[in-house]
């Protein structure tokens, strides 16, 4: 049998040792038991049946790693393991990587200030605390800035130039305020320095040598990757990405980025509530310092994070790496599974095995699932419907029953969407329709989202009363549509599931005799 690891430890050719090189770097991480590497695997149990009860979060993924090997790895059906997941915020990680690199490669340092790299975007006026903005100040949230320039977001305006315009209140690295786009200007920053957007230039210092493919990255109008957010990869490459950090930047015993760079960005720069009380800041895990682009946590540990629950999280005391996905309005309890569950449970040394509790973590792995519509009726109708004009734009639906199976075309600014829904599982496809966010302004270039991967169910409440549930696999979100039916018109509702059901459009339409 062909064993890689043997030609790699003897091999005399240049070509060959260069074929073992790229090989090791683009092989998966390696997995062992839990019990192996000092945990049990109840504890996991434990922690996966209290993830699937909790009620304000919804998971996607899962995976643990402890000393550099994963021991559970979880996709609830019907995500799956090679989709990618939209990192939201945990983008900002890999822009801040990535001045790392260009620091490392003498191409910046961080106390270079913003307007240096773009004299031909300044303002008329340039204030003192403008001059004194730094790369540092965006890496650690503290440009001075009172809020978040949001309205530059979604524009066709110059992104640089319309956020080198914006008003600096507070002098700069005295107050923590969050910001997108203070990480947008980092990567606009890279872009400048190397000629390369932040994707283009990762790609040979980060992703290729973790063995990160088939990610994407949005950019703005002027082609700049959007840096705050945008960028696409699979769970298990945030995994490589948290297990870069762990081991201080080393990854298959090369040194890629400095340990020192590592050191800097995962410590605490800034204090997000300086004024934050003992009891809040023994429950909370957003009051504990920012770095450069990382949250520090409770328990000396520290973290990428994404909106809705998108989370990379390095452990170092515990040597361990914990990354979740998923759909939540309560970030904090999310975190709070991991302190109670996980936590505790990691021992110094390997533990006895458990051969009936690691079945017993094999079978939950394999088995959890986001279950999918399921109806009891199957009320038939072959009937399509115009839409009340509308400021969206809804023209048509069309709507066909056929016992286990339910097809709807959604005609919406003259552009025609078919949709398939299964009763009782989950039915996918692909789709040109537009993707569920809280946020309009932060899909950018969609033509990289697109056609994205969903999946769909059904279920009639009653024989006037259809409910209809489509999944954006590579999204925590999905979108959710109740369909009333009275005599010769209907009621059209849709639902964002990233707005927790605050919002809704609801639309009448008639049937087409």
């Amino acid at each position: 049998m062909f064993n890689p690891s043997f030609i790699c430890r003897k091999a005399i050719l240049p070509q060959m040792a260069f074929a073992c090189a790229l090989f090791s770097a683009q092989s998966p991480l390696q997995k062992s038991v839990p019990e192996k590497e000092g945990i049990s695997s109840e504890a996991i149990v434990k922690f996966l049946q209290a993830a699937n009860k909790l009620q304000s979060t919804e998971f996607k993924s899962f995976m643990l790693l402890r000393h550099g090997k994963v021991i559970s790895d979880v996709y609830w059906n019907p995500y799956q393991k090679d989709l990618k997941n939209r990192l939201y915020s945990c983008s900002k990680s890999f822009t801040a990587t990535a001045i790392g690199f260009a620091v490392q490669e003498n191409k910046l340092k961080v106390t270079d200030k913003v307007i240096s790299f773009f004299p031909d975007k300044q303002p008329s006026e340039i204030s003192d605390n403008l001059k004194e903005l730094s790369i540092q100040n965006l890496l650690t949230m503290s440009s001075g800035m009172a809020k978040e320039p949001d309205f530059i977001r979604g524009s066709e305006n110059d992104w640089v130039k319309a956020y080198l315009a914006v008003p600096i209140d507070n002098k700069p690295g005295s107050k923590f305020n969050y910001s997108s786009l203070a990480t947008f200007m980092l990567s606009a920053i890279i872009q400048k320095v190397t000629g390369q957007t932040v994707a283009d230039y990762l790609k040979p210092r980060l992703f290729d040598p973790l063995g990160i493919k088939g990610y994407d990255w949005e950019s703005n109008p002027q082609g700049i990757n959007t840096g705050g957010w945008g960028l696409r990869v699979k769970t298990e490459d945030m995994a490589k990405f948290a297990q870069l950090f762990l081991q201080k930047g080393k990854w298959n015993g090369k040194q890629i980025i400095s340990e020192g760079w590592i050191n800097e960005a995962s410590s605490a720069h800034i204090l997000q509530n300086p004024n934050a009380d003992e009891k809040l800041k023994s429950e909370n895990d957003w009051v504990q310092g920012y770095g450069y682009q990382m949250w520090r946590n409770r328990f000396n540990s520290f973290r990428g994070d994404g909106a809705y629950g998108q989370y990379m999280l390095v452990l170092p005391e515990q040597d361990a790496v914990v990354i979740m996905t998923a759909e939540s309005n309560n970030l904090q309890e999310e975190l709070n599974l991991v302190w109670e569950h996980l936590l505790p449970a990691f021992q110094p040394k390997a533990i006895p095995e458990n051969k009936s509790a690691y079945q017993k973590l094999k079978d939950l792995e394999n088995n959890l699932s986001i279950e999918p519509l399921k109806s009891e009726i199957f009320p038939k109708i072959n009937k399509t419907f115009n839409f009340v004009e509308n400021k969206d734009k809804y023209q048509s639906v069309e709507l066909k029953s056929n016992g286990q199976k339910f097809e709807m075309k959604l005609t919406i600014d003259g552009k025609s969407y078919p949709f398939e829904f299964t009763s009782g599982k989950w039915h996918q496809q692909e789709t040109m329709w537009i993707q569920p966010t809280s946020d309009r302004k932060s899909i950018t270039d969609s033509y990289k989202l697109y056609p994205a991967k969903i999946t769909n169910s059904f279920r009639w409440k009653d024989e006037n009363t259809l409910e209809l549930k489509t999944i954006y696999l590579e999204t925590p979100h999905s979108h959710l549509m109740d369909i009333t039916f009275d005599n010769d018109s209907l009621i059209f509702e849709l639902k964002n599931s990233a707005d927790f059901g605050k919002k809704s459009t609801i639309l009448k339409a008639t049937e087409i005799k």
